[in-house]
């Protein structure tokens, strides 16, 4: 396995390129199942996540080509379909249950396993077939697939009330209603930019898709889709991490292609922090408003709340603080488990079930520290920025589903960090 090194202590300094956001490409890759014309993304991160997907969608039938170094993937589907997506296959990554929807949609059957993914909660598959159960579809779970077939061989639209905003249900559930017979309305729907993203993909090839970005979507669904191209919009994820870089460490760095629109919330709490954040004519520019950073609450939320992928990486800003910060997260359960990797640098956290006490220490120290999922091992390099000493971030694997060319960016700002094999 390999592991990250990084030399703590300096200002970073320069320019960051932002890439196409992972869990945006990820949804937007299973819409080529949806139509017998080719669908070509530009913009696309160069992740392993990508490849596990593109993996993925070959098995069931479709055709993949990645050019200009992986930032373009021009897919087509017009063949036949496999409707069984394998357990070897999906274990790799939770964005794999986003094919059950395209393939219920398309061909009326569809056999997906349970998906996998990182360890940060149970985060159930019912409201996604529940949701679907509501659109015709009978499904039963055996042997760890989920068996599901459309009466009548179609789907057919329905009201959906979520009983919470699930992103993926969401998405699922959109997918599956552009060929539905009839209209499909969902209500609690996520309202992430992904979101966005995806029904403005879907528009493109012909889907009939209103209130994106709001907390009810309507879908009126259609006979068939054509193809498109589309540009998977920048990652908020990818932009706030590196966003943290220079108010963690100092400096002033440039995050081409980010917007304040992406990221309102968490520049919300980094100006209370004292960090500032401003407008380019190519990006967002951040700096430290002076020497010190001030403690602050973080709940986190569905969006235009405060992410819960950010929580890890804020969490290692606030553990030089001047105070004491109080991290709630209410999305998922487990999602501490960097804060016993960042006590072994120094840090003073309590963890009580969903809450993180943070008290604020002068300076972290460098130690051998693993990563534990893909959010928490780039939190440990950002605190690996700020401290005294050499820290070693073993298991980086996860770093690599999420985070294209982490030390070449790092590096192109002035941070001391090399991977290195163990």
């Amino acid at each position: 396995m390999d592991s990250i090194v990084v030399q703590g202590g300096g200002p970073l300094n320069g320019q960051i390129p932002i890439a196409g956001a992972k869990n945006a490409c990820l949804t937007l890759m299973p819409a080529t199942l949806l139509s017998e014309e080719p669908l070509t993304l530009t913009n696309a991160p160069r992740l392993s996540d990508i490849k596990t997907m593109t993996e993925l969608l070959q098995s069931l039938g479709a055709e993949i080509t990645s050019m200009q170094e992986g930032q373009v993937q021009a897919m087509s589907c017009h063949g036949t379909i496999n409707t069984r997506a394998e357990y070897d296959i999906v274990r790799k990554m939770r964005a794999s249950n986003l094919v059950l929807g395209p393939l219920l949609a398309r061909e009326g059957v569809a056999e997906v396993s349970l998906p996998g993914g990182c360890a940060i909660g149970a985060r159930p598959m019912d409201i996604h077939t529940d949701g679907l159960t509501l659109m015709g579809a009978d499904i039963e779970l055996r042997d760890g697939y989920l068996h599901a077939k459309a009466a009548g061989g179609r789907l057919k639209g329905a009201v959906i009330d979520f009983p919470f905003a699930s992103v993926g249900a969401t998405e699922n559930i959109m997918m599956a209603a552009t060929l539905a017979k009839g209209t499909t309305v969902i209500n609690n729907a996520a309202r992430e930019p992904e979101i966005v993203d995806l029904a403005d993909c879907l528009r493109k090839m012909g889907a009939q898709i209103e209130g994106d970005g709001t907390s009810s979507i309507t879908i009126q669904g259609v006979d068939s889709l054509n193809g498109a191209t589309h540009p998977v919009v920048t990652d908020r994820i990818e932009l706030g991490t590196y966003m943290l870089a220079p108010a963690i460490c100092g400096g002033e760095v440039e995050l081409l292609g980010g917007k304040l629109s992406l990221v309102g919330a968490f520049c919300e709490k980094l100006d209370a922090a004292g960090i500032d954040v401003t407008e380019t004519d190519k990006g967002l520019m951040v700096k430290r408003r002076g020497d010190e950073i001030k403690a602050v609450d973080v709940t986190t939320e569905p969006f235009p709340g405060f992410p819960t992928d950010l929580q890890a990486q804020m969490m290692a800003l606030l553990c030089t603080a001047n105070g004491t910060s109080v991290l709630e997260e209410k999305i998922f359960e487990n999602r501490f488990m960097h804060a016993p990797e960042l006590i072994r640098m120094g840090a003073e956290i309590d963890v009580s079930g969903g809450t993180a006490t943070v008290t604020g220490v002068k300076k972290l120290k460098g130690a051998p520290v693993m990563a534990t999922d893909l959010r928490a091992s780039v939190s440990l390099i950002l605190a690996g920025l700020a401290a005294e000493g050499e820290t070693k971030v073993s298991r980086v694997y996860h770093l690599d589903r999420g985070y294209e060319h982490v030390v070449r960016k790092l590096e192109g700002v002035g941070a001391k960090i090399e991977r290195v094999k163990d």
